[in-house]
């Protein structure tokens, strides 16, 4: 039997992957963050599945559930909101798990920062302006931060930043950055993407304090960067006419010539 760790996705219960869908409805148990994963996909449990809330349990608790699971011969489908890759606390289930000698796997769901970027039809890195993406956030209760992961350096680089779990540092968020980025850099912050209340608010780094004004809290998603305020920027090589590539050798001499037959 096996405990199946699932991301599912940012909150629309159709962004779950098909693969997750059918895991779950698969398990007879069922372990949810309550606190973040909507209902609607507990619709998928099978018949008189246990579902059971683990928001007020400690991690001792859940790993008793998996391995009481386990030993009755039942499959657990472990949901998490998002993808599992990022502040999921999958890590140390994962290490109690192999020390148990109980079985896993992982299925990745669709991320906040994606999830962010589509419902502000944003591409995060685009020529000329930014290519790379830093997903950070700023020290909280639960984690600090290790000292050389802090905005002012990921700022220094120029790259698109996805802020997660931040919205209660917004001040001192804006206050690393415009050193770096300026007071006119765009900034989107938005709250419960894909949600039906979603909310996004777009301003700049001088301006976005005022604009929130303390009306988000928890699952806001802060997003950094030029690439969300730019009409004027370069287009890719890879769709250019003359570019020489596999699918679109441009002559016979190609080195892709032959490979593209």
């Amino acid at each position: 039997m096996t405990i199946h760790f699932i991301g599912a996705g940012p909150g629309a219960p159709d962004l779950l992957t098909l693969r997750g869908r059918d895991l779950i409805a698969a398990s007879p148990v069922c372990l949810y963050a309550g606190s973040l994963v909507p209902a609607a996909l507990l619709d998928h449990c099978p018949p008189g599945a246990r579902i059971v809330n683990s928001a007020p349990l400690s991690l001792d608790d859940i790993i008793a559930e998996m391995a009481a699971a386990h030993a009755a011969g039942y499959d657990v489908a472990r949901l998490h909101s998002g993808d599992l890759s990022i502040w999921s606390a999958m890590g140390e289930q994962l290490r109690r798990l192999k020390a148990l000698g109980i079985p896993f796997d992982v299925t990745p769901g669709v991320p906040a920062f994606a999830a962010a970027a589509a419902v502000l039809e944003a591409e995060l890195t685009l020529p000329g302006l930014a290519q790379s993406l830093v997903l950070t956030r700023t020290p909280g209760r639960a984690s600090a931060m290790p000292m050389a992961e802090n905005l002012s350096a990921f700022g220094a680089t120029g790259a698109t930043l996805a802020i997660h779990l931040s919205i209660h540092n917004l001040a001192q968020t804006v206050a690393d950055l415009i050193p770096h980025h300026g007071p006119d850099c765009p900034v989107a912050v938005v709250w419960r993407a894909s949600w039906p209340d979603q909310r996004i608010i777009r301003a700049t780094l001088s301006t976005i304090e005022a604009a929130v004004a303390d009306s988000m809290e928890r699952t806001a998603l802060i997003l950094v960067g030029q690439v969300l305020g730019a009409p004027d920027f370069a287009e890719s090589s890879l769709y250019a006419p003359d570019y020489d590539r596999r699918f679109r050798p441009q002559s016979a001499d190609s080195r892709f010539a032959e490979s593209s037959e």
